[in-house]
């Protein structure tokens, strides 16, 4: 039975991998899985190495005290690898640790697919002179990501991004109003703070001091990310309005559809609500000793993938410390009571989400296309 080890090390990444293992199991039903990945990867069949949590971090501050732990994980998975010999391996974007595994097998004879290309398009482009052998395919989710690659002698498919098939699009308005009774004329807010623990802890005392300062009550609502959910359950409990926290993804849709807009961090989150044509604003805040590093290193001018994708900001960013309550108050405001504003962005969406569409199919079974490519046909 031919072996793939994949390797997910955050919760986006454990969503891809599963979506991935989904369609290569719908074409190659002999295929077995090992590696590291999170609950949707268990849904799967995936018996993860070790809790995904573990090696969620971002941020320079935030890596360091856990730099002996990320070690001895990395070590315990190259171990892993080498003793299993899988017959391909897939590393899932967080570079931090992906890169790591793979530079650390070299040399090797796997065969080896790296899914979501790192941004050196948007930030370090010297980087891309350590990633010659560290992997044999590249599966890009960005339509302008190969021709990045190919420019400095990578070869990159462009798969397509899988928050098309998400589902974002499905949830039904009347069903979340009514389930958790909210009046027809209240202004719901959909706050989507992030997945990881360092993030969710900068952003959410912002978020609330924001909604305290909205000229108009609004009802918030907060789907919850398995690996920060104790730790919003407990930062949210003095909120202004005690926020409707949604634990499912049926849950999360339902909300989607009945959002007048959204205030979330910049990432994955933002083509979510592009998917559900929830209009948005842009925010997110690092430590400031990694903002001094980082911004002198970023090439791009936007957070969102919308704004980059469109080259124009057709969602507002308030970033770092333009992060803050008065700002993001002001602007959320006028999204929830400026109609030209909302149509403005929706169409801006549909420009975006065109873009990113593969040639055929969905974009996880495009990307599965790719993966089994690379096996012997059973």
């Amino acid at each position: 039975m031919p072996l793939i080890y994949l390797i997910a090390g955050e919760q986006s990444g454990d969503i891809l991998g599963a979506r991935l293992m989904h369609a290569i199991k719908a074409r190659r039903p002999d295929i077995a899985f090992a590696g590291v990945g999170g609950s949707a990867m268990a849904a799967q069949g995936l018996d993860s190495l070790f809790p995904i949590r573990t090696v969620a971090l971002m941020g320079l501050l935030e890596v360091l005290p856990k730099i002996f732990q990320l070690k001895t994980l990395l070590k315990q998975t190259v171990a892993d690898i080498k003793h299993r010999t899988p017959d391909l391996l897939v590393t899932i974007d967080s570079p931090g640790f992906t890169l790591r595994v793979l530079r650390a097998l070299q040399p090797t004879t796997i065969k080896r697919a790296h899914y979501v290309a790192p941004q050196a398009w948007a930030w370090r482009e010297g980087r891309v002179k350590h990633y010659p052998g560290l992997w044999d395919e590249l599966l890009c989710l960005l339509p302008f990501e190969p021709a990045f690659f190919a420019g400095h002698g990578l070869s990159a498919r462009f798969v397509g991004h899988p928050v098309l098939e998400s589902g974002a699009e499905t949830g039904n308005a009347e069903r979340f109003r009514t389930r958790h009774a909210i009046p027809a004329g209240a202004k719901i807010l959909t706050v989507m703070p992030g997945s990881r623990q360092t993030e969710v802890s900068r952003l959410l005392p912002i978020l609330e001091a924001t909604i305290r300062l909205l000229p108009e009550p609004v009802i918030p609502v907060v789907p919850l990310a398995g690996p920060v959910e104790a730790v919003v359950r407990q930062r949210t409990t003095s909120w202004p309005i005690k926020p409707i926290l949604v634990a499912d993804t049926q849950g999360k849709h339902d909300a989607f559809a009945a959002s007048d807009a959204a205030l979330t961090k910049s990432g994955t989150s933002t083509l979510e609500l592009a998917v559900a044509n929830v209009p948005m604003l842009v925010t997110y805040r690092i430590n400031p000793i990694s903002h001094q590093i980082v911004k002198r290193v970023v090439k791009v001018k936007y957070a969102s993938i919308v704004n980059l994708l469109l080259n124009r900001q057709v969602v507002p960013e308030l970033l770092q410390y333009e992060s803050r309550p008065d700002r993001l108050a002001a602007e959320l405001h006028r999204l929830l009571t400026d109609p030209d504003a909302a149509a403005a962005q929706r169409q801006g969406f549909a420009e975006a989400l065109t873009l990113l569409r593969p040639a055929s199919g969905t974009p996880s079974e495009a990307a599965a296309e790719a993966v089994l490519s690379m096996l012997p046909s059973p």
